[in-house]
């Protein structure tokens, strides 16, 4: 017969998790020197996350941030280069539909703490939050489109449902938005300075915790599934052409021009 599933640290390389006695689980993404930039081991763990978390009994709510400076600064250039093994590259479009799915089919309250950089899927992350908690340093962006991909691995759900058709001028530049802007474009629930973000989180979390677990978790699934509904009507379609334009000049040219610190010449090929 199985026993409790534990979240467990032994499970995680690239991130730190506690499960405190108050119902909250912490999860801190541990690669501080890359501003926690987003590693192959990273993104597999980052699709099992929500799978841990909802079968863990003990968790009730849960909090992700990021050690250092940053949430999370997107992909790692110098470790993920799918172009060069297309069987990466196609475990890591299953994985990033698996991810965005499962974090919204997690009926869990997530908090996201954030500070810094949140860029790419990074950013992606950070606004899975059911409540996320900006930092005063805190720059959200989707940069797809400056290394010449599509917006493909959730930016195209998530910005336009926290913030409506405005969110085309961002998916389309690449802009980053700070912490004060994305309030008022409603991406953030609360702006805060950098040294209370985590107390803060953690109080909001504690406060679901400790909330009517049925209630509470029946409430999110409610309102997530017409999130699901436009995630899988978008997702398919929108990582495929990142699949596309990945392999393209262009991403080749922008990854060369990232690597040699000058502006891409983009040619539309």
């Amino acid at each position: 017969m199985r026993g409790p599933v534990r979240l467990r640290q032994e499970d995680f390389e690239t991130m730190l998790v506690e499960a405190r006695d108050d119902g909250v689980a912490v999860i801190t993404l541990n690669r501080p020197e890359r501003h926690n930039a987003v590693t192959t081991v990273m993104h597999r763990e980052l699709m099992e996350l929500p799978t841990a978390l909802a079968e863990d009994e003990r968790v009730r709510a849960v909090v992700i941030t990021g050690a250092g400076r940053s949430f999370c600064s997107g992909a790692d250039v110098g470790e993920v280069d799918p172009q060069h093994d297309p069987t990466l590259f196609t475990v890591t479009m299953y994985e990033a539909r698996r991810l965005v799915m499962d974090f919204l089919s997690l009926d869990k309250p997530v908090i996201t703490a954030v500070k810094g950089y949140a860029l790419g899927l990074g950013c992606t992350v950070a606004l899975l939050g059911d409540v996320v908690m900006a930092g005063r340093s805190a720059r959200f962006g989707d940069t797809h489109v400056n290394i010449g991909a599509t917006a493909g691995d959730g930016g195209a759900v998530v910005w336009p449902l926290l913030m409506g058709m405005r969110a085309k001028y961002y998916l389309l530049t690449g802009e980053h938005v700070p912490a004060d802007e994305a309030y008022r474009l409603g991406l953030v629930h609360r702006v805060v300075e950098d040294d209370e973000l985590l107390a803060e989180s953690l109080a909001i979390a504690a406060r679901l915790a400790a909330g009517p677990p049925l209630a509470v978790r029946s409430t999110k699934a409610s309102i997530n599934r017409f999130m699901i509904q436009v995630a899988n009507e978008v997702l398919p379609f929108s990582l495929a052409v990142e699949t596309v334009t990945l392999q393209s000049e262009d991403a080749a040219e922008a990854q060369r021009a990232f690597l040699e610190k000058r502006p891409a010449q983009f040619t539309g090929r």
